[in-house]
């Protein structure tokens, strides 16, 4: 086994990574690690959807909508006022259309997705974060 992992090993060691970097993370961090991850899920649901795999589709597209989810939890509407309302309304929006690509099967509400959350990831990496 030298000189490379086993399967169970390289998935132990990407878990530790994994957390180790949400640990380490600040709050602006973390937003962008989601963000990312969200991404990361919906691109991998098109290829998914491009090859004809249902299943992996679907457990791709309900963790980048559990991913939304959670950066729509972690809004402060209150004190994010009219943009954190608007943030919902969009992540929201975002939520909906992904549940509809995978009933639906349509790619291009993926594509939407994806564009949407990547400008919101790029708006967002342009605010510095809270020192």
């Amino acid at each position: 086994m030298s000189g490379y992992l086993s399967r169970s090993s390289l998935s132990a060691y990407r878990s530790v990574a994994a957390h180790t970097g949400v640990d380490a993370a600040d709050p602006h961090r973390l937003v962008t690690m989601l963000m990312d991850g969200a991404l990361e899920r919906v691109a991998s649901a098109r290829g998914a959807m491009d090859h004809g795999d249902v299943e992996a589709k679907g457990r791709l597209i309900q963790r980048a909508v559990a991913i939304v989810d959670e950066l729509r939890a972690s809004l402060n509407e209150k004190a994010g006022g009219q943009i954190a309302t608007n943030l919902a309304d969009l992540y929201d929006y975002c939520t909906r259309q992904l549940v509809r690509a995978n009933a639906e099967n349509r790619p291009e509400m993926l594509e939407e997705v994806g564009n949407l959350l990547r400008e919101i990831r790029s708006a967002w990496i342009q605010i510095p974060a809270a020192r």
